[in-house]
């Protein structure tokens, strides 16, 4: 399984930003997709997740209500919208995948990870 993130760079504080990751490798529209971030010197975060068909999503309690996960399974990409960033948000941000169908909000349930795409928020 083959995950590659794109969309990351340099915004200003209130700005909007699409992050894209597009998984191949196996039947992308049977499994759970989540996003990640990680700040220097931080641990790694839990952003978004999103179930195989999309119906269900859950998010991280500092993107809740900024942040949309949303997947188009016919172009096996799962995206994350992010709105109203803030110099906060600044890290690397990965997507991951699991052995599951359901939405995980824990970092041990993700097998495959990908390299990761680094946005930052300027004030």
């Amino acid at each position: 399984v083959q995950l590659q993130a794109s969309g990351g760079g340099l915004v200003q504080a209130g700005d909007s930003l699409r992050l894209s990751c597009a998984a191949s490798g196996r039947t992308f529209s049977r499994y759970g997709m989540g996003w990640f971030r990680q700040a220097p010197g931080k641990e790694r975060e839990f952003i978004a997740a999103i179930n195989w068909s999309g119906e269900i999503t859950y998010y991280g309690d500092s993107v809740k209500g900024r942040f949309t996960i949303s997947r188009d399974n016919a172009k096996n990409t799962v995206y994350l919208q992010m709105n109203s960033l803030k110099p906060d948000d600044t890290a690397d941000y990965y997507c991951a995948t699991g052995s599951y169908s359901i939405a995980q909000i824990i970092t041990s349930a993700y097998d495959y990870w990908g390299q990761g795409t680094l946005v930052t928020v300027s004030s």
